[in-house]
Formats: C-alpha cells, structure tokens, sequence
C-alpha cells in the first residue's frame, strides 16, 4: 500500500468562544484528514461546531490550539498575507447565506471572484460556460441577486466558488435554504467538481440526504467527532 499525505489535516483543533464571562467551547480537540480529490461530508445538529470547523479548515479565523495544513501549509506558520494568497489560491468558498453583492449582476458576482485572485481578468471562458450550463444560469447572468431566487443565487455562489478551479471547495450548508429541485442541482454540482474536475470537496451539512453524495461522512457533535450511533439525529447511512 502506498501511504499518501493528507490534502487537508486537522489536528487537535479547539476553538471557546467567550459570551460575556461564560466560555462556550466550539471545537473539543478535533482530528481527521482529508485525501486529495476525496469529496468528504461533515455532518450535525446545530451547535455541533461543524461551521467552526468550516472557518478553520477555510483560514477564515483562528484556532486557539491545534493545526490547520493544507497541501503541506500549515495555517499556524503563515502570515495573514500568505494565508489570504493560500485561499485566492486553492479554496473556493461555498456560503449558506450567498454573500453575493446586490449592486451587481449574476455575471459580474461570478467574475468579481477572477478580480479578487488576481488573475487580471483572464480565465478559461469554455470552462465558465460550461459551469453556467450545468448550473442552469445561462438565461440568468443579467440579473441582480434581487431578481433571484434563493436557488438560483446560491448557484450563483456555487459559480463564483468553481470560477478560479480551487484545488479544494468548502461548502457550509449550500443547500440549507433551497427547495429540493435547487438542493439537486448544487449537489449533483458538487459532485461534478469532484469527479469530473477533481476538486477537493468538504461539505458542512445537517441534511442526511445532501451528505449521502459524500465519499466520506463525518459525524460531529458538541464540537467533536463522534461513531454514526451516537449521533441521535442522523437517519442516513455512512459511506
């Protein structure tokens, strides 16, 4: 057997948020690993931390102990710089609530992803028509996210996420506010990447059913990793 360096590793990850003088501990000493090109479901009840992990595994913010290492970069030894270069780089983001800019069109919320990576507006236009496609949004791209609806500005979102072919997609409930006809569409998207585009896919979710089309699930509760039976809420099966 050949034994492979994780693409993506968390060791002994702790975060405690502080309400007041009351200490909340998000994150209890979380480990685990992800292979390059492994599409990985994360999955818990609300208050689980699994959107904690999210942030760390995204450097979006800071663990109080333990490490984050991305394709041998570990989060801990870089500057605030090099850790924003890492993400323009190899993340692309996946946000429950959208974060698109209402100022702007569908097309130019897709593109402000290429301006932020410094890439000077080049980028493959076969391969942007071809996400558009596969998303749906081809008759969609003169809108502003106010002439939306929820589905289709989170696969906005998905297109500005895949834009730049990141290595790896991070995705925190994609489909937490959509029908079931838009939650198809983002999933079987995300599949696509990871198989066909060989992105790395890490999904934050609570639905069973979305974290079926992982490789791999991984059960969360009260910050930390826990078997598939002692989690009280899942009615799905593990990969």
């Amino acid at each position: 057997m050949v034994w492979m360096a994780a693409f993506i590793e968390a060791v002994e990850l702790r975060k405690v948020y502080h309400v007041g003088k009351i200490e909340v501990p998000a994150l209890r000493g979380v480990s685990f690993s992800v292979q390059k090109g492994e599409y990985v479901s994360v999955v818990g009840p609300s208050g689980s931390g699994k959107s904690t992990l999210f942030y760390l595994l995204g450097g979006l913010t800071r663990a109080d102990s333990g490490r984050v290492v991305i394709d041998g970069d570990d989060f801990a030894q870089l500057s605030d710089a090099e850790r924003t270069r890492m993400r323009k780089r190899k993340i692309g983001f996946v946000f429950q609530k959208f974060n698109l800019l209402p100022t702007l069109d569908a097309r130019s919320n897709i593109y402000i992803a290429i301006d932020i990576a410094g890439t000077n507006g080049s980028f493959d236009k076969a391969y942007f028509e071809r996400i558009i496609g596969l998303l749906g949004l081809e008759n969609r791209l003169p809108h502003r996210p106010s002439e939306l609806s929820g589905g289709e500005q989170q696969r906005v979102a998905l297109a500005r996420a895949l834009i730049n072919k990141p290595a790896i997609v991070l995705a925190d409930e994609p489909t937490g506010n959509l029908d079931s006809k838009n939650s198809e569409i983002v999933l079987n998207m995300l599949r696509h990447s990871n198989r066909e585009l060989g992105q790395t896919v890490l999904m934050i979710t609570h639905n069973p059913e979305a974290a079926s089309y992982g490789d791999r699930i991984i059960h969360m509760r009260d910050g930390e990793i826990v078997a598939p039976e002692k989690d009280p809420q899942w009615t799905g099966h593990s990969a």
